[in-house]
């Protein structure tokens, strides 16, 4: 294997404080509901070839916030994302292909609900590398997809007498990340 200084590879880590995912789902089939997890850390790897990038997304399950209490103890529960046994939902790439300027398919192994699936995150607008006041170089980027929450074991649902459901099947995340390496 080479070495990063060999292949210009660049290693960042996750800035928790200036990163989240957030995500959408339609509720009683007529309106969005939105929300994010506020605890996302891990590593982003880039390669000039991007052979040998790579990301690596770990998500606080626990940290789910819908501004609405009620709901999101109901999110937590073993109804949805059961975070007492599964606290953490994670992305591991597995090939990361470029498709236009700063824009990229990031795709790889999306783990919820102790249900792993490959998915591909559209990434757009990876930002050039700028160095901060306190000695770190940073980067940006946000990814997004879209999936079907049943394929991820998340299946609870209530049907309306209208016809339709409470929760719509489909579940649009977005994550922003910033990320950092020492100078």
């Amino acid at each position: 294997m080479s070495t990063p200084a060999a292949t210009g590879t660049v290693v960042y880590q996750i800035d928790p404080q200036h990163s989240a995912a957030m995500f959408k789902v339609r509720h009683l089939m007529i309106s969005n509901v939105k929300g994010e997890f506020t605890k996302v850390s891990g590593t982003v790897t880039l390669d000039p070839t991007h052979e040998l990038s790579a990301v690596e997304i770990t998500i606080d399950a626990t940290s789910i916030n819908t501004r609405e209490p009620d709901r999101d103890t109901h999110l937590k529960s073993a109804d949805f994302l059961d975070v007492e046994k599964f606290p953490t939902i994670t992305f591991r790439s597995k090939k990361i292909k470029p498709e236009g300027k700063d824009e990229f398919k990031v795709i790889g192994d999306l783990t919820i609900h102790g249900v792993t699936k490959e998915v591909t995150l559209e990434v757009d607008s990876l930002t050039p590398e700028a160095k901060d006041p306190w000695g770190f170089y940073r980067r940006g980027a946000s990814a997004s997809t879209t999936i079907n929450r049943k394929d991820f074991g998340l299946v609870w649902n209530m049907a309306l007498e209208t016809g339709g459901v409470v929760v719509g099947e489909d579940v649009h995340i977005t994550i922003d990340a910033e990320f950092a390496r020492k100078a």
